[in-house]
């Protein structure tokens, strides 16, 4: 049999030489180019007529050849049958491009080696991606880093002069609070709720920043967390009462405390706004799907005006009065980072007078 490659099979020949992919070739057991497709045209720079019959090694940069890779990727598919390999290439203009190669050896009828089949992508572009992904991701994380530390730092520092004008406030309503007039004590009042509001809000931004740090993931039983958390609101509830209803829900890997704290908000957004002549219904449900577990937290309260859906995950948003209902305007906002903590999103689904049902994920893989 012919040991000659420059003509293959026509219409095999026919059929890769209109590839425009991957560049596909054929060489001799010496390494010499034989047949050329269209995509070894379009990813190499050369025509067919400029390198049949030219060495395969001009498409390896020098310090490649210096180090005999193209011999070696021969030896291998020898030996193995086919070699892999990826690293730069060499185009015609002398550009280089990041290329994913697959020699596989040729024989004939006797089991002879006659050439090799050569298969190349260009993935030029994918790795420019990876690495643009990479540094990206390095960035992120030092200035997450940086922020976090500035979190801590400004908030540690606040907490010391704040401190102070509460004590002094203190010794002010002790040692002189019967010489103030009614104006003089309501002044002191305001100061001393102010001070205490953002003793509230320090904390607050303190515990956002901290949330998901320095804490293993673990497998976390949602029945156990709900029966904790029943048990404490129940409780706390005073008028009509609770009713809480959840049933097979999953174990899922987690941050234990985050989804505890996750759970516990939700739970103290019904509890707060919840319809005060009426019994306070939770129902909580969960199903798989996408490798995802995607709970649904829906109860009977007061309900979410529709313009106000895309407010209550901001940290510091309040919808109602300090007066009306206490709080702070933290609750939803640590919510929205505990789920994307476990690659999830939250969002919620509301009518004002009709309750609230809070729709989370949290990424699960099989």
């Amino acid at each position: 049999m012919s040991n000659n490659l420059s003509q293959p099979q026509p219409l095999l020949l026919k059929m890769l030489g209109e590839i425009e992919d991957y560049a596909i070739l054929f060489l001799d057991q010496y390494g010499c180019v034989g047949s050329w497709n269209k995509g070894a045209e379009k990813i190499k720079g050369y025509t067919a007529e400029e390198i049949v019959g030219l060495d395969f090694r001009l498409f390896y940069t020098e310090e490649a050849r210096a180090n005999k890779i193209p011999d070696q990727l021969l030896e291998e598919a020898i030996l193995n049958g086919k070699a892999h390999h990826r690293g730069w290439r060499v185009r015609k203009d002398g550009g280089q491009f990041w290329a994913h190669v697959t020699i596989t050896t040729v024989y004939d009828d006797e089991n002879e080696v006659i050439g090799f089949s050569k298969f190349t992508r260009d993935l030029t572009d994918k790795l420019n991606a990876e690495k643009a992904l990479k540094e990206y991701a390095r960035v992120l994380e030092f200035r997450n880093k940086e922020l976090e530390q500035f979190v801590y730092i400004a908030s540690h520092d606040l907490q010391e002069p704040l401190l102070t004008v509460k004590n002094f406030v203190g010794l002010l309503k002790k040692e002189y609070g019967a010489l103030f007039d009614e104006n003089g004590t309501l002044y002191l009042n305001y100061i001393a709720e102010s001070a205490e509001k953002m003793k509230h809000l320090i904390k607050g931004v303190l515990d956002y920043a901290r949330l998901g740090t320095h804490e293993p993931k673990d497998l976390v039983d949602c029945n156990e967390l709900m029966a904790g958390l029943q048990e404490s609101f129940s409780n706390e509830i005073e008028g009509p009462g609770l009713e809480i209803g959840y049933d097979n829900l999953p174990r899922v890997p987690a941050y234990e405390l985050a989804l505890k704290q996750l759970f516990q908000h939700l739970f103290s957004n019904a509890v707060k706004f919840r319809k005060k002549e009426e019994v306070l219904k939770i129902q909580v449900t969960a199903h798989y799907e996408d490798c995802h577990w995607h709970f649904q937290f829906k109860d009977n309260g007061i309900g979410i005006e529709e313009r106000y859906k895309h407010k209550i995950f901001l940290i510091f948003q309040r919808l109602n009065s300090q007066e009306d209902y206490v709080g702070h305007g933290i609750g939803l906002s640590h919510c929205k980072k505990i789920v994307e903590l476990h690659g999830g999103e939250i969002y919620v689904k509301s009518a004002l007078n009709e309750g609230s049902t809070f729709c989370f994920s949290l990424k699960n893989d099989r």
